[in-house]
């Protein structure tokens, strides 16, 4: 039976506020480099008013892999939760501009909670630091899980960000029954080292029992399986997962499927932002897929998508996908 969708995506629903500044404002304000830091309401609005001018834009991490494959033609979803305000109206409409459906009904306008916003600290040398006040995201509850939109999806796609919420075990629970029993397939991106501390056993579980295909970079990878031996988590995540996509900043990805074991290269770029770098190797990896792409293939798009994305601000790819891939002799 032929799916409305290829992928569905769950996870966190924000707008994103990039702004360049430079190593001692980080020192100044107690930020950690290069890392996803959890924020109140009021140090959210606190850093806003400190930092220089800013882009904003709908984010979230898996909503930037559906913006991805949606600027490649793919068919896809998004859930994930804001509050009917200013933001929230931002963020709806930037996705389904993108080409993604977004149905996620919106918490009411006098929720306690606002819409979330990652504020992104970008130093001299790229390297993106996130400050995220979660706001009504952090709600995503069982009820905002539309089973027979889960039903339709060739693949969905979690965040594992989103298992920093109440409800989400239970949400993410319901979205991969509803998925499975159609018969589709689950894919899942630990997001960051920290979010695995928090929520080992949960990701263990579903790698075990429910997870098709892994993302993941070099230090979420060596932290899931508490190895500081890439090779070795790799062989331990091929035990429990059909398909294994771990990048690895300028060394590329390394792609396990099969038995066997791919490098994909990284594309040479001058580095402006890497916001959103894993976010559009997932994306442009699970077009590949879905469109009948080999795995390895599949992964050597993701490296390209990932490059592109790094050579601008934003989490949002400037050029034509497509055309890169053709340069590139993928398609």
């Amino acid at each position: 039976m032929t799916k409305k969708y290829q992928v569905v995506g769950i996870g966190n629903a924000m707008v994103d506020v990039l702004t360049h500044m430079d190593e001692d404002f980080l020192l100044a304000e107690g930020i950690e480099k290069g890392i996803m830091q959890l924020i109140d309401r009021q140090r959210a609005v606190d850093l806003y008013g400190k930092v220089g001018p800013a882009i904003e834009m709908s984010g979230g991490s898996a909503a930037n892999t559906i913006a991805g494959i949606a600027h490649l033609g793919g068919a896809c979803a998004y859930v994930g939760k804001v509050r009917d305000d200013q933001l929230g109206a931002i963020f709806a409409h930037d996705l389904r501009a993108q080409g993604a459906d977004y149905e996620t009904r919106f918490a009411p306008a006098d929720a306690e909670q606002e819409t979330g916003r990652c504020i992104v600290i970008v130093t001299p040398d790229g390297e993106r630091s996130m400050n995220t006040y979660l706001g009504v995201t952090e709600h995503l509850h069982p009820s905002d899980i539309d089973e027979s939109q889960m039903a339709q999806a060739e693949w969905i796609f979690l965040e594992g960000y989103r298992f920093d919420g109440p409800d989400s075990h239970a949400a993410f629970a319901k979205a991969i029954a509803a998925c499975k029993q159609a018969g589709g397939k689950v894919s899942i991106t630990l997001s960051d080292p920290f979010c695995i501390d928090r929520h080992r056993a949960a990701f263990a579980r579903m790698l075990r029992e429910d997870v098709d295909l892994l993302f993941c970079n070099r230090a979420e990878m060596t932290s899931m399986y508490q190895t500081d031996d890439l090779d070795a988590a790799l062989d331990l995540a091929a035990e429990e997962v059909d398909i294994i996509a771990c990048t690895d900043s300028e060394k590329g990805a390394y792609i396990v499927a099969g038995g066997q074991r791919w490098h994909a290269p990284a594309v040479p770029t001058r580095i402006v932002d890497a916001t959103g770098a894993g976010d559009l190797f997932a994306g442009a990896f699970l077009w590949g897929l879905t469109h009948g792409y080999d795995p390895q293939t599949s992964g050597r798009m993701g490296c390209v998508a990932a490059s592109e994305v790094i050579s601008h601000l934003g989490a949002r790819v400037e050029k034509d996908l497509k055309e890169l891939f053709v340069a590139s002799a993928l398609i």
